[in-house]
């Protein structure tokens, strides 16, 4: 392409501090070093760990910042050494990516690695050494990947492509959301940090964004012959009965703690209880609302800043708590196959989409997902 070697001017959208608007730039993109590559990013969803970072995380040394980590583009140019990628291809950008040569790579009781940010600087979730500058300033890269630029640089262990005929708006939902929720309730055992729902279990899976969601989905498709949804906003709930929750309770609708009110619906506690929301209160409570002897709670949403707490007596009643990191998917090799899955209509990934905009209203869809009133909006990044 006629831009490959050469710094590439674009629009992103730039979180210049925490806890204020992002603000649309236009940044420089440095061509891709030695086993990069540079992609055009054509449409990314918005996730609950861009905004954890924009008001939650506490970590003001990490600004400037382009956010986004959900995204699917199309390669522009490729640095030395890569010979995987080439100009053209569709790819999806991995935020939870592996060097296939540390210690943690090497075992295949996990999809973690020593290399991947989440390892190296989980308070900051970007790497030091980034591609983009701004007004003569660089600008981190969030979770190596900032999808809410019209270009990005990634190294190529961090990027998978998919099929060439794969819709990249829809697909994108692949790169975190779906996998992290569908993957904790439906990988296999030999991922230690994801959860395998039994066929006949009774779940409960609190938080219904898109991530809850899809571990409802994933619960439904493991077999679970009850599934609880749990969630502050009875609007959400239709919506969970579309991807196969079949009970629905509110906590604030009921005088006693939710894991309470779950023990006596269920005869003692579920199976496995799935925390998708990434609120240290709610874990204590996914926790407490397993059955004792065989429970299992999984921790899937993100949260860095805060310590969960809960009696001792609850894990020597025999209950597990274990988290799930990406739903256990090592993305480089399974994200085609499940791009595939959509494409021939076994995953229906439509059903997550409730808002589609352009760059320029990025921050509607901060408010949205504050109030609670999106599933995922897909944010048109470029043509």
């Amino acid at each position: 392409m006629a831009t490959a070697g050469k710094v590439i001017k674009c629009k992103a959208a730039v979180a210049w501090e925490p806890n204020k608007p992002l603000v649309i730039e236009e940044i420089e993109v440095a061509p891709p070093q030695k086993n990069e590559i540079r992609i055009k990013v054509a449409a990314s969803g918005m996730c609950h760990s861009d905004l954890y970072y924009l008001f939650e995380a506490k970590n003001s040394a990490g600004f400037p910042i382009v956010l986004g980590h959900e995204g699917a583009g199309v390669v522009e140019s490729v640095g030395p050494g890569v010979t995987e990628f080439k100009p053209g291809d569709k790819v999806i950008p991995l935020g939870a990516y592996r060097c296939g040569e540390c210690r943690l790579c090497k075992n295949p009781e996990t999809n973690m690695c020593e290399k991947c940010w989440s390892n190296i600087e989980s308070a900051q979730m970007s790497s030091s050494d980034t591609r983009f500058s701004c007004r003569g300033k660089p600008v981190l890269q969030f979770v190596g990947t900032s999808t809410f630029s019209e270009y990005t640089v990634l190294n190529q262990i961090a990027i998978t492509k998919i099929h060439p005929d794969a819709r990249l708006d829809r697909v994108c939902l692949f790169a975190c959301s779906f996998c992290t929720g569908y993957g904790a309730a439906v990988n296999t055992a030999k991922v230690c940090a994801a959860l395998k729902v039994q066929p006949g279990s009774v779940c409960a899976v609190f938080g219904m964004g898109a991530v809850g969601l899809a571990a409802v989905m994933g619960c439904k498709s493991a077999g679970a012959s009850r599934i609880i949804a749990v969630d502050i906003n009875e609007e959400k709930f239709e919506k969970a009965k579309i991807f196969g929750a079949t009970d629905f309770v509110n906590p604030k609708a009921h005088q006693k703690p939710i894991s309470e009110v779950l023990i006596e619906m269920t005869n003692g506690g579920v199976d496995y209880s799935l925390e998708c929301v990434g609120d240290v209160t709610v874990m204590r409570s996914a926790l407490e609302s397993v059955v004792k002897g065989w429970g299992v709670a999984v921790i899937v949403g993100w949260n860095n800043v805060e310590d969960v707490s809960t009696r001792p007596v609850q894990l020597i009643a025999g209950r597990t708590l274990k988290g799930s990191m990406f739903g256990g998917y090592i993305g480089k090799e399974s994200i085609p196959k499940l791009v595939l899955d959509h494409m021939a209509g076994r995953l229906n990934l439509d059903e997550f989409v409730t808002h589609t905009v352009k760059m320029d209203k990025i921050n509607d869809v901060v408010e949205l997902m504050k109030k609670g009133k999106c599933i995922r909006a897909i944010i048109n990044i470029s043509k």
